[in-house]
């Protein structure tokens, strides 16, 4: 933050927001329990327009196929997709209070506490973080004006730059050589151990039927792949879509909305060619800027972005191909329609310690907060990963048939094998050890020359003797239809990390007073499109006021009537933190001639016209067709009534 530039009031936010009940702490009342929240009117309102807006942005014009996948998952599955083993995340503790703390965070919150304390030191001006809850402030590294040797400040710097790409031993090592303790209590810290994420369950009524709680929509998708290319007429490419709960046990929930243990999910899985992964809309974002932070940057050590077109990024290979850079704009260009600030946004390379098991490329569209850069929209190859795992465990190819243009002839080995022996000796192993011989040309060439060698085959070594093959023989086939297995490049949107972000982007407070705060949600996310506010209690407003609520309702614009005895200003201030955009005044001018005024939030101007106008402009704001700048130039503002009691 630079000198000059406001500081941002995150507790006067957070008041607001549980003031006004966007969302609260869950069973609070029970003393609540971290990670788990509530959504209030406004909270549920406003994540209903985004997720609408999403199904428009990506569903509907992009024409892929939604399911709805069950949250229970048996553990059989998540073993095969690689969760239960590799989920997880490195656990530290306090040795005396056995207070725990995730590696990764608590090595960044130290080392990003001492580089503040340099800044003291030196008289720089430093990021406000205020913070009111008490519990956080304990998890928070205390910061003290302590004046650090240039290289120590640059190794912190670069340390931070990569701190997702260390494992749970190089955690270990960073906490040594930094002398890295317990924030609170300055205790020796444990070596860094593995916690699994996901939450375990079991099916049925004996407990013996192991399940967990699903940590993300994914899996669903890919095991109904069959039925929905199926649906799909066989076309390839095409994509499915799911919005739902998924699961994290954290081990360290904070921050609000933004590291949470159950939170609503919206995922794309976009099924492509291994061999041709263009895009068929590439050319209309190939001229598409985007602020990007590639790996070998932040393997320097250095956090600069790179501001680049995605046509350059692909063609030069920062990005790997075009369906992964297609998709970074369409994730862009989404964030910034619903309101998130364009300038905010970053999209960052996963480095190779940090990406996931089932991802060959990765990138985060991370959005600036007051807590720093959140990834919020994932953006993964994931390869073939996981039709492959789940082909191999299940026996079920899922896979792709297609018609080749011209018939293919090849030259392949064709393998002759002795079965009275080979069944026998590697039983259940047999047909896979069969098909790994047949595709490796020196199998041939071993068994011509010594008569025997090994393979190795699913991680294990089998021999193979001459009395096991009869012949090896190279024979032309001709092939009419390729088979292969898709890739999958996905988009995953963690929903709550982007409001809380949208929450951040649109809060301001007027300059009267810090107390008037203001959400200027646009008014296509907003959780109430327009508040009705009669001029007094006089029951000649309560035709007009039926008249227009009835309208707005059939328009399909939500509205909130204000009838309460506060002043209009004051009418208007509550609804200002409910983040509505427009406010309808219906006045004695109004019972007499029909007309009424519409007053814009941020702005707070107005125009005076007729309801059937005003509900029309509404109607064409609230549904982005056009904006009150566009209203504001075509209409004459209204300054006062013209006709009294």
């Amino acid at each position: 933050m630079s000198a000059g530039e406001p500081v941002f009031n995150r507790p006067a936010l957070e008041q607001l927001l549980g003031k006004r009940f966007f969302y609260a702490p869950a069973f609070s009342l029970y003393g609540g329990v971290a990670g788990l929240y509530d959504y209030g009117p406004p909270g549920c309102a406003l994540q209903a327009n985004v997720l609408d807006i999403w199904r428009k942005h990506f569903v509907l014009e992009e024409d892929m196929l939604e399911v709805d996948c069950s949250i229970m998952t048996p553990a059989e599955v998540l073993k095969t997709s690689g969760h239960v083993d590799r989920f997880s995340d490195w656990m530290c503790k306090d040795l005396k209070t056995g207070e725990i703390f995730r590696a990764d965070h608590l090595v960044e919150n130290v080392l990003e506490a001492r580089l503040d304390g340099d800044k003291i030191a030196r008289n720089a001006p430093v990021e406000t973080k205020a913070d009111k809850d008490e519990k956080k402030k304990k998890k928070a590294a205390k910061v003290t004006a302590v004046r650090l040797e240039d290289a120590t400040v640059q190794t912190y710097k670069e340390i931070l730059a990569q701190i997702d790409n260390y494992s749970g031993p190089q955690l270990g090592e960073l906490m040594r050589t930094h002398q890295i303790k317990s924030p609170e209590t300055g205790n020796d810290i444990s070596e860094p151990v593995v916690f699994n994420l996901m939450f375990a369950s079991s099916i049925g009524p004996t407990g013996q039927f192991p399940g967990f709680l699903r940590p993300e929509t994914a899996q669903g998708q890919f095991l109904n792949f069959k039925r929905l290319l199926e649906f799909n007429n066989d076309r390839m490419p095409f994509a499915s879509a799911q919005i739902g709960r998924s699961f994290r046990n954290e081990i360290s929930p904070r921050e609000g909305l933004l590291r949470v243990r159950e939170f609503t999910m919206a995922e794309i899985e976009h099924y492509v060619d291994p061999a041709k992964k263009d895009h068929a809309r590439f050319n209309e974002v190939a001229n598409y800027k985007l602020n990007i932070l590639p790996a070998s940057v932040q393997l320097q050590g250095k956090t600069e972005l790179l501001s680049i077109s995605v046509g350059e990024a692909v063609e030069k290979k920062i990005i790997d191909n075009q369906t992964l850079g297609y998709f970074l704009v369409r994730i862009h260009m989404f964030l910034t329609k619903i309101g998130i600030n364009p300038d905010r946004i970053r999209f960052r390379q996963h480095m190779a310690n940090e990406m996931a098991h089932y991802a060959c490329d990765c990138w985060d569209a991370e959005i600036h907060t007051s807590y720093g850069w959140k990834e919020c929209v994932g953006c993964a190859d994931r390869s073939a990963y996981d039709l492959t795992v789940h082909t191999n465990k299940t026996g079920e190819k899922l896979v792709v048939r297609e018609r080749l243009p011209e018939p293919l002839v090849e030259e392949k080995l064709q393998l002759e094998i002795n079965k009275k022996v080979f069944g026998p000796r590697f039983k259940k192993n047999a047909k896979a050890v069969e098909d790994h011989l047949a595709a490796l040309e020196q199998c041939k060439q071993a068994h011509d020359s010594t008569g025997s060698f090994a393979v190795a085959v699913n991680g294990d070594s089998f021999d193979i003797t001459k009395d096991l093959i009869s012949s090896f023989e190279k024979v032309s086939i001709t092939t009419h239809i390729r088979e292969f297995t898709p890739n999958v490049i996905e988009p995953s949107f963690g929903i709550g990390r982007i409001l809380y972000c949208l929450m951040e982007h649109v809060y301001w407070t007027r300059p009267e007073g810090e107390a008037r705060g203001v959400l200027s949600f646009p008014p296509i996310v907003a959780p109430t499109k327009c508040l009705l506010v009669p001029l007094s209690t006089n029951e000649a407003f309560v035709p007009v006021l039926n008249q227009v609520s009835g309208m707005l309702r059939r328009s399909g614009v939500s509205s909130k009537v204000d009838d309460s005895g506060a002043s209009i200003g004051r009418r208007y201030a509550r609804n200002d933190e409910l983040g509505t955009p427009f406010g309808i005044t219906v006045d004695f001018q109004s019972v007499q001639d029909n007309t009424v005024t519409l007053r814009e939030r941020d702005s707070t101007k107005q125009i005076r016209e007729s309801v059937d106008v005003i509900v029309e402009l509404l109607k064409d704001m609230c549904e982005g067709r056009s904006s009150w700048a566009e209203v504001s130039a075509k209409y004459p503002a209204f300054v006062s009534q013209e006709v009294a009691e």
